[in-house]
């Protein structure tokens, strides 16, 4: 059973479709990279994801477990929304780390509010995340006083800290100065090597075809092609793949 199944997934603003039918899955272990030009759904799709949208169609089902079932139009209650969202992690475009707290505080946080361990646990658990990621001299600092670079960590740590299942990221190196995005890149391809299940939102075609399992391109709404990284890239079915694939690599 895959650990992620999203199927015929649909989400209208107004009247604008931005996401028609969008099917797919994922196995525990994978990573997936989603890739395509702006406005063509990728986002809105990790949103819905993670309950920050709700699509109209279509369900996803994380393991056994159906999370939500778009052609049911009851409320979902804030704490099913909440309990949902624990199955995912996601890290943002812009970190969105809280200002007024220092690197540990950030990452013990949300793992504290909801009683996930001991103060002792989760702040042992917070210093090996902070350790994994390369921060350990940080531990005290604020946001306004580290990079980019090394916000972006401090966000995939506090995302890990809730050890969810799957573990979304938008876009994370798209704030980021050319010489801080490598550093975010090398901690998630270690994350990779320990097993961890991630959709990635990226622009980074380079790592899309090392480190992702299956790349999906989106286009005007819909999933335009699916495969493996060598499918993709290396042999596209679609004009629209093959057209995007040039002008991307073209922008280097």
């Amino acid at each position: 059973m895959a650990l992620l199944e999203v199927k015929n997934i649909q989400k209208n603003f107004g009247k604008t479709e931005v996401l028609k039918d969008i099917s797919f899955s994922l196995e525990k272990g994978e990573v997936l990279a989603i890739i395509g030009s702006s406005g063509s759904g990728k986002t809105t799709l990790l949103r819905c994801l993670n309950f920050l949208e709700t699509p109209d169609k279509g369900t996803i089902s994380v393991g056994d477990k159906l999370l939500i079932d778009g052609a049911d139009k009851t409320t979902l209650k804030d704490e099913q929304i909440r309990e949902n969202r624990l199955h995912f992690g996601l890290v943002f475009q812009n970190f969105n780390l809280f200002p007024q707290y220092n690197v540990l505080q950030n990452i013990t946080l949300a793992p504290t509010l909801l009683k996930k361990g001991t103060t002792e646990e989760i702040e042992q658990n917070a210093l090996r995340l902070i350790d994994q990621v390369g921060l350990s001299e940080k531990i005290k600092a604020y946001p306004c006083e580290l990079s980019g670079g090394q916000q972006q960590r401090v966000a995939i740590a506090r995302a890990l800290a809730m050890e969810p299942e799957i573990l979304c990221f938008d876009e994370p190196t798209s704030a980021l100065d050319p010489e801080l995005t490598g550093e975010v890149l090398r901690v998630i391809k270690g994350l990779k090597n320990e097993n961890s299940t991630m959709i990635v939102v990226t622009h980074e075609m380079e790592f899309a075809k090392n480190v992702a399992d299956k790349v999906i391109f989106m286009a005007d709404g819909i999933i335009e092609e699916i495969g493996t990284p060598e499918q993709i890239f290396e042999n596209p079915q679609s004009e629209k793949t093959r057209t995007f694939l040039q002008n991307s690599l073209e922008s280097f």
